[in-house]
């Protein structure tokens, strides 16, 4: 079994150093209560911005330092998305990275753009999936509209026990959040945690709606709408494997 907190927080606008610490003590107090892994939202130190010139960082920038801080300073894993500008690139990837309690880091590039937002104009789309074992928990990672892409978690939920989604998801479509999550965990037989922010950020208002669902579609637990909360929740990968032998959907005997 391990415990994972989700990190339902505020953000303030382009602005990382405030962000960081507003943070750090939440960050404290989840590992202080147990958790071995700690999530953040997407574009945790600056917000869902298109202002690419001004907050990407390097592969080795404050964002990920930040990171990394934590998590061998409080020996936990930590993750949330940072824009970072890799070689070759003109423009950054939405990137989640991934710090263990060693100190390194992994990373997964935002696959689906959120055009609607002009996301594909600011950043450039990433390809390959995220899968890492964290405490004997097999977890893959997702960031926001990525979400709404179904094929993407049905090709690697043979080798998952938890997916995670970060997000910048407003709250005028915070039912379609809910729903998809729970389509997730219903149609993956997974458990998946939902990690969104709260507040307002370029005229956008954020509810949060934070949340775990387990692989039954059961809601297991749930932040409270638009208040910072640390949301923790044990996650015990032999339900999935009773869950999937118990009901063996057809796409699932190719494991």
């Amino acid at each position: 079994m391990m415990k994972v907190a989700a990190i339902q927080h505020d953000i303030a606008w382009e602005q990382p150093e405030k962000n960081f610490s507003l943070l750090a003590p939440l960050i404290e107090q989840a590992a202080g209560d147990g958790a071995r892994l700690i999530v953040l939202s997407e574009l945790f130190s600056n917000g869902f911005s298109m202002n690419t010139k001004h907050i990407s960082e390097t592969l080795d920038g404050a964002s990920t330092q930040f990171l990394i801080q934590q998590a061998t300073e409080l020996g936990v894993w930590i993750c949330g998305s940072v824009p970072i500008l890799s070689r070759g690139n003109d423009l950054p990837h939405n990137s989640l990275v991934l710090a263990d309690p060693d100190g390194n880091t992994l990373r997964y590039e935002k696959k689906h753009l959120f055009g609607y937002a002009g996301e594909d104009k600011h950043y450039v789309g990433g390809s390959a999936p995220l899968t890492v074992e964290v405490e004997g928990v097999r977890c893959s990672f997702f960031i926001c509209f990525d979400l709404r892409f179904g094929p993407d978690f049905w090709d690697i939920a043979a080798a998952t026990d938890l997916f995670i989604v970060v997000a910048n998801w407003p709250e005028v479509r915070r039912n379609h959040w809910k729903s998809l999550l729970k389509a997730r965990a219903i149609e993956n037989q997974a458990f998946v945690l939902g990690v969104n922010r709260i507040g307002e950020g370029d005229g956008l208002t954020y509810s949060g709606d934070s949340r775990l669902y387990g692989p039954m579609g059961k809601t297991i637990s749930k932040a409270s709408k638009n208040q910072t909360q640390i949301l923790l929740s044990d996650i015990e990968p032999s339900t999935v494997t009773e869950v999937r032998s118990d009901f063996p959907f057809r796409w699932l005997n190719s494991r």
